[in-house]
């Protein structure tokens, strides 16, 4: 991006210092403690401006003006904050905690440490003297030697007869000299101290109270989840799903004491969000046409309906502007997407958003003033997901947090505005709305959590904690009456995503029973399970046609990883990684080769790389994703996209024409599996039941080979196909919980 040089000789002399810092605003240098910091361009930059007007706010405005031509006003967004964070890693300074530069949220920044002008390279000596690091200082003083008089000198100017008196006063003159100059140090201390006190008022600083560790909420026996805080953060609104319809509904809890409040018994109402003056709710209820958007009580009486719209994608999230003229809340645009709309008081909806056909926005949040936004795009392609910051009224959104590991739930604004708090399948995390840090994990909420939300009035953290129990079952096909049983069971968390190695004697799969989702490896009947990674989160295990390594994605923070680990106790090697994402490893059938899922070109391809390492081919060109290699390893077989029911195609392996394979179309991208014969996948029927299906490559006939009680989402199979392998949700209930002193 194009920037234009601004000269700043009118406002700044040519070298200031802050800190330890020294910059020179003409050459474009920038010296920390004599040392040459490399900062040039858009980054240097933007502090001369800062540094022409200490103390004062320099709007993002102002920044594009006179750092970004008028034609890149599109790109402003991401190129200030990719410049500002490059600025605060050279100070080393923190957006959360700063030294530096402050951010006034959707305004613009402040430099907030002293500035001092320096006129010479002489002078900039000088100051070094004056102003040594700790570290110097700490070493002049280990250092120092009292200098010792010549006494030979003094005493011969004495008689002889006055010798011993003298010789005695002279210690005591020493004596006081030591002192004096022990007294002299001591002062220089206490200016320096008194120095370093004063510089760091003009920048304060708050500590973050510690938050203390979680507790319930609610305690229903039904699950209970989206909450939502009152504006004075007395109450919170949550929806509880009983199982009758006089225990589902919005109910409302008082945070001081149990009192509980039923406002609604209909279990199809979801996503309360309160009114700014506390007095009543709105939430959303669904029928099988029609999304109606109604307000009650917050104490209780009776229903208005504000609006009706098309169900279309079944989001229900709402959120009120602060000044309660606005009612953010989903609805299905012409175009068959899902857009942000406004209601209004006259029940008039205005579409803010124009997602791009097939992407869907949804979860709208005001921030805590009510000048953006807050909202998630989910992609065509189901990843990542994009969590969107745009003014509140309307117009140009930019990406706040880029995300391929699910978010669930809405988002939600942090007290101050600066942060972005979400769900994922990580945890909750922390993101900066205007760029600085990166995104933080909050350890204390846990892995299994949903819909956060932050009250406005005081420090607290709401979620929905899930307790899940998936076990791996296995369902055995050698006779005519198929049986399924569990094969790892555990009494909380997940395991899925098993996979059963060539030699038949291990299995490896995903499971979170130590927190985060971590590779594990068992023996072949589930017994003896250990856990090989602690990465805090891996995906999709594959082993090596040898059975000696596991392929497997990592990637809940950065972009995907793929990643190959031997086992037992190899040091995990990442394979194919950069700027794009990298998911779904797979091995090619003679072990040379590692397929993956890449949108390195724009678009999800399936590519190759060296199982050892090396460069990148691309294998895919009109879309794809989960590749599985052939039993024979004369063909790659894989799922189109990774949305919903994809198609599934097929390419020789030495290149050729892709196909599609006619009839299989699997719930989705990870519940197929190709065996000697055929190919497994996962199917409802119009009951919405779970089937097994299985396409015959011999008749291209597909066939019903079994029922299941839950549909999973991943499937594996054994090579002969005698044998499937799927998670099953044996428990599942939630809770929210209270997360105090959250800042």
């Amino acid at each position: 991006m194009a920037s234009q040089t601004v000269d700043m000789s009118d406002n700044v002399r040519e070298r200031v210092r802050f800190g330890p810092f020294v910059a020179d605003v003409h050459t474009h240098e920038l010296w920390k403690e004599g040392v040459r910091i490399r900062l040039i361009g858009q980054p240097f930059e933007i502090l001369s401006v800062l540094l022409s007007k200490p103390g004062k706010l320099v709007t993002r405005e102002e920044l594009r003006s006179r750092l970004w031509p008028a034609d890149t006003f599109v790109d402003f967004n991401h190129g200030l904050n990719a410049a500002m964070n490059k600025l605060r890693e050279a100070l080393c300074d923190s957006a959360e905690d700063p030294r530096y530069i402050e951010t006034l949220p959707r305004r613009g920044y402040r430099f907030i440490a002293s500035v001092e002008q320096v006129d010479s390279p002489d002078k900039l000596a000088l100051a070094k003297l004056r102003q040594p690091s700790s570290h110097q200082f700490q070493t002049t003083l280990a250092d120092i030697q009292l200098p010792e008089p010549d006494t030979t000198a003094l005493i011969n100017n004495f008689s002889s007869e006055t010798n011993i008196e003298q010789s005695t006063a002279f210690r005591g003159y020493r004596v006081w000299l030591r002192i004096l100059a022990f007294l002299a140090l001591g002062c220089v201390l206490f200016v320096l101290a008194i120095w370093s006190v004063t510089r760091q008022s003009k920048s304060p600083r708050v500590a973050r109270k510690a938050a203390e560790p979680p507790v319930p909420l609610t305690d229903l026996s039904d699950p209970t989840s989206d909450p939502a805080f009152s504006p004075d953060g007395t109450r919170v609104a949550f929806r509880r799903q009983g199982y009758t319809a006089a225990n589902s509904g919005i109910f409302v809890k008082t945070m001081s004491n149990q009192q509980v409040v039923q406002l609604t018994k209909t279990s199809a109402d979801c996503c309360p969000a309160w009114a700014p003056d506390g007095k009543t709710i709105a939430f959303s209820r669904f029928s099988n046409s029609d999304h109606e958007i109604y307000v009650v009580g917050a104490n209780g009486g009776g229903l208005r309906k504000l609006y009706t719209t098309s169900a279309g994608p079944r989001h229900g999230e709402l959120d009120w502007s602060p000044d309660g003229n606005y009612l953010a809340f989903v609805g299905e645009s012409p175009e068959g997407t899902s857009s942000i709309f406004l209601l209004s008081k006259d029940s008039t909806a205005r579409r803010i958003t124009e997602p791009t056909p097939l992407n869907r926005d949804w979860g709208p949040t005001f921030s805590p003033d009510g000048q953006s936004l807050a909202f998630v795009r989910t992609h065509e392609t189901g990843l990542p997901e994009n969590i969107m910051e745009m003014p509140a009224a309307g117009g140009e959104s930019r990406i706040v947090v880029s995300f391929y590991n699910g978010i669930l739930g809405p988002p939600a604004w942090t007290r101050d505005g600066q942060y972005i708090v979400f769900a994922s399948g990580g945890g909750l995390l922390r993101a900066p709305v205007f760029g600085g840090d990166r995104i933080t994990r909050i350890d204390e909420a846990g892995s299994a959590v949903m819909h956060p939300a932050t009250a406005r009035n005081g420090h607290g953290l709401a979620y929905q904690a899930v307790s899940e129990a998936f076990s791996v079952w296995e369902l055995n096909l050698n006779h005519g009456n198929p049986i399924s049983h569990g094969l790892i069971v555990s009494e909380s968390g997940r395991n899925e995503g098993a996979q059963i190695s060539p030699d038949g004697k291990k299995i490896a799969f995903m499971s979170s029973r130590s927190g985060n989702m971590e590779l594990w490896i068992s023996d072949r009947d589930g017994s003896n399970p250990y856990q090989v990674t602690t990465m805090n989160g891996i995906g999709t295990p594959h082993w090596s046609p040898d059975s000696r390594s596991i392929a497997f994605d990592v990637g809940w923070r950065q972009r995907g990883v793929v990643f190959v680990a031997d086992v037992p106790g190899g040091v995990p090697r990442p394979i194919a990684q950069g700027d794009s994402d990298n998911l779904v490893p797979n091995w090619s059938r003679d072990g040379k080769w590692i397929y993956f899922a890449s949108n390195r070109t724009g678009m999800w391809q399936v590519w190759k790389t060296p199982s050892q390492g090396g460069p990148a081919i691309q294998v895919t060109f009109h879309g794809g994703f989960a590749a599985y290699p052939s039993i024979d390893g004369q063909t790659i077989y894989y799922s189109k996209f990774n949305l919903p029911n994809p198609e599934v195609w097929r390419l020789p392996v030495n290149g050729g024409i892709e196909t599609r394979v006619p009839q299989v179309r699997p719930e989705d991208w990870a519940s197929w599996a190709p065996v000697e014969k055929g190919i497994y996948f996962l199917q409802k029927d119009s009951a919405d039941q779970p089937n097994v299906m299985f396409f015959e490559f011999a008749s291209s006939e597909v066939r019903r080979v079994a029922v299941l009680d839950k549909l999973p989402f991943w499937l594996s199979a054994t090579p002969d196909g005698r044998s499937i392998l799927y998670e099953h949700l044996d428990e599942a209930t939630s809770r929210i919980m209270l997360l105090k002193n959250f800042q």
